[in-house]
């Protein structure tokens, strides 16, 4: 029976572009009881309007079902090898880019982090004293037209810095091709430099705020601003509420991944 469509859902054709990765990454023993495009969709549904799994509606597949395959898109292979999601949202940041003329891997990289606040729910927590938030921080770095290239999250007391650095190390063959990362002010030091310079090879460029008293937008740094408030668009991501840390970053993930298969089918 055909199922009620949803505001949240992407069209097959959208769907059609990380079909085969998602369908590749577990071994069927016995012919599928649901279709993949409901699962995704499903979880779109819980992203957008921040219900809970075993809020969602009945013609969509079973709760437990959707949580497991959720759970499996995000698991890691080993340390070194991306998930399921991490994958996808690679690839659809490279066939933009190359469609745009540009090569694969970005030589420019924007870096800026962003403090999210807790529900009650979550369980790894931490306190930002710089924006008085408590909760977690996700680290992002985007190339010129604001395409993510990587993402990590932290719970809020940690650092930019400590946090950047942290997220260049997990996505090193991502970044292997950056000749400059900019940052802010808050980015500002010899230790961070270095690190930097350790992890990737490459120089920091500090993009410094105009000296007049009122506010202005840091050059080059709206780009990853501009990121953070496509994350927004989703209420689930508003704040908080998973318990795990991976959890959080599986749906910044899935925000994104969403993001640009839609532009990819031309939406």
């Amino acid at each position: 029976m055909e199922r009620k469509p949803y505001p949240s859902d992407i069209t097959r054709e959208e769907y059609e572009s990380i079909r085969l990765l998602l369908e590749s990454g577990k071994k069927k023993t016995r012919p599928r009881e649901v279709d993949l495009y409901d699962v995704f969709c499903a979880v779109l549904y819980v992203l957008k309007n921040a219900c809970t799994w075993r809020s969602l509606p009945h013609d969509l597949p079973r709760w437990d079902c959707l949580y497991k395959y959720f759970q499996y898109w995000g698991e890691k292979p080993s340390e070194h090898q991306p998930s399921l999601l991490e994958q996808a949202l690679k690839n659809q940041v490279e066939q933009e880019r190359e469609r745009d003329g540009r090569a694969a891997k970005t030589t420019f990289g924007i870096v800026d982090a962003q403090s999210v606040k807790n529900a009650d729910t979550a369980r790894e927590k931490g306190y930002d004293t710089g924006k008085k938030v408590c909760g977690i921080k996700r680290h992002l770095t985007v190339d010129t037209n604001g395409l993510p290239h990587a993402i990590h999250v932290t719970t809020a007391d940690v650092g930019g810095r400590q946090g950047a650095l942290e997220m260049f190390s997990r996505h090193q063959a991502v970044l292997s091709e950056v000749l400059k990362v900019v940052v802010d002010g808050g980015y500002t030091g010899e230790l961070f430099a270095q690190g930097v310079a350790d992890i990737l090879g490459t120089a920091v460029e500090v993009a410094q705020r105009n000296e007049l008293h009122k506010f202005v937008v840091i050059p080059k740094g709206w780009v990853v601003e501009r990121c953070f408030a496509w994350l927004e668009k989703c209420r689930r991501l508003w704040k908080n509420c998973e318990r795990k840390l991976h959890t959080s970053l599986q749906f910044s993930l899935r925000q994104q991944k969403t993001r640009y298969a839609r532009r990819h089918a031309g939406f």
